[in-house]
């Protein structure tokens, strides 16, 4: 049974973040936490949308999910409570407002207020539930159905069907060739699916 809003105990833990916390205004492709990097606070976005990616050993970087308005990076939230290092990049998508919260803080929110650890829970829920497409996109679905999937999100995500978008950071965010992608957009252009430009995908 879903739980009941508790909208005066809200209006308390907006005030808490507003007193706790501190927002930044980030370009975008400004990196707003990097790799290996200790968490000192946690991000959470205000406005515009953030990107999450991870890189291997060869620095090969591959998208996990996107964070909109109202949401944060569960993977932060957990490093900073246990004073780790992030395992993920965080990156501005759009033109992003983020406020972060010092960790030392999510304790205290925690103890004090349902509410804010059932939105934790939410978070790691819908985190979680993304990663698994991740994983059941990369074992079972062919390669232009991936990357269709990916350029339909991001057009939502960034509230435009033209995207300006280079097809080595397509091929950089799905983990696989350039040439690959390159090839499939020009069949997909053919299905008239897409439109290429100069740098340049708009989504028919």
């Amino acid at each position: 049974m879903e739980t009941a809003i508790n909208w005066p105990e809200i209006k308390q833990i907006k005030q808490k973040l507003a007193e706790f916390g501190y927002t930044k205004t980030y370009e975008a492709g400004s990196v707003i936490i990097q790799e290996y990097s200790r968490i000192q606070s946690v991000p959470f976005i205000v406005r515009g949308s953030v990107k999450v990616t991870q890189s291997d050993d060869d620095y090969r970087e591959i998208l996990l999910y996107y964070l909109e308005p109202g949401e944060s990076c569960i993977m932060s939230v957990l490093g900073g409570l246990h004073q780790e290092r992030s395992k993920l990049n965080v990156i501005a998508e759009t033109e992003a407002e983020v406020l972060f919260l010092p960790r030392e803080k999510i304790p205290e929110l925690t103890a004090a207020y349902p509410q804010w650890l059932d939105y934790i829970f939410k978070l790691y829920h819908k985190r979680f539930n993304e990663l698994l497409e991740v994983v059941n996109a990369t074992a079972f679905k062919k390669m232009d159905e991936r990357l269709l999937s990916y350029l339909r999100k991001k057009a939502s995500v960034s509230g435009n069907t033209s995207l300006d978008i280079t097809h080595e950071q397509i091929a950089t965010e799905l983990g696989t060739a350039r040439v690959v992608v390159s090839r499939l957009l020009k069949q997909m252009e053919k299905e008239r699916l897409v439109e290429l430009g100069r740098n340049k995908i708009k989504l028919l």
